[in-house]
């Protein structure tokens, strides 16, 4: 499980989820890279133990996501691992999402995911040392989620997950494994806003769940680390539903 003296680059890791995974990854002793679109972390980089740098940058924007993959090549000298965290929700009856809204999430969950997963993927091919690339699907890609509208954001992360499939086949004549996780309700500053703009959503993230209980980012990072680790030498093409139970055809009332 250790990925000692490797680097990883994590997209969207200026808070939530993306945060808890590259603190994760610094615990196990990986350098980090961390991209996002916010102004500072909500954590210094820095004070993770490792090598680490924030890069501000908007993963719909190719020309900076070149750019940045550039500097993390020069900076650090190689990427062994890639999380491609960084995505958006839209909780909104299909019958009132707008156009915008739609590419919006088109844009940040299924391309920025795409073409951070293919700038990492030619590092790693030129590398020819074999490497791990985690993409981040959700529940929402496996079923409908109680008292939530999520039309176009499901899609985005179906897309994810079959995305993860199609690249875990191609990639792998160069030892380069690609899975993916998804997350159920997890308590972030996201969710933490969704409870409060609709209350009886969150008795449902902690009931739901058929193991009684809203998911915790430490519940998420595990599971990262395993696929990014050697231990998952063996792995690819996998995901992994980390949502307490409620992707095992049984949702709690």
């Amino acid at each position: 499980m250790s990925l000692e003296g490797r680097t990883t680059v994590i997209t969207g890791g200026g808070r939530g989820i993306g945060l808890a995974i590259a603190e994760a990854a610094a615990e196990a002793g990986s350098n980090i890279a961390v991209l996002d679109v916010l102004d500072k972390p909500h954590k210094r980089i820095s004070e993770l133990g490792v090598k680490g740098k924030y890069y501000r940058v908007d993963v719909t924007k190719m020309d900076e996501l070149e750019q940045t993959f550039g500097k993390i090549g020069d900076e650090f000298g190689r990427v062994d691992g890639c999380v491609p965290a960084a995505g958006i929700v839209l909780d909104k009856p299909s019958f009132d999402h707008t156009w915008d809204e739609c590419e919006d999430l088109l844009k940040v969950n299924v391309r920025g995911a795409y073409f951070s997963t293919q700038l990492a993927a030619r590092a790693m091919r030129a590398q020819s040392t074999g490497a791990s690339i985690v993409l981040i699907a959700s529940m929402a890609s496996h079923h409908a989620v109680p008292l939530q509208h999520l039309s176009m954001y499901g899609p985005t992360k179906g897309a994810v997950r079959i995305m993860m499939t199609q690249m875990a086949a191609e990639l792998a004549p160069w030892n380069i494994r690609g899975n993916s996780i998804s997350p159920g309700f997890i308590r972030t500053e996201m969710t933490h806003l969704c409870a409060r703009q609709q209350p009886e959503l969150s008795k449902v993230m902690g009931n739901a769940p058929p193991l009684g209980r809203i998911g915790e980012t430490s519940d998420i990072v595990g599971a990262v680390n395993y696929l990014l680790s050697d231990a998952a030498a063996y792995t690819t093409g996998v995901d992994i539903p980390i949502a307490g139970g409620m992707t095992c055809g049984r949702i709690a009332s």
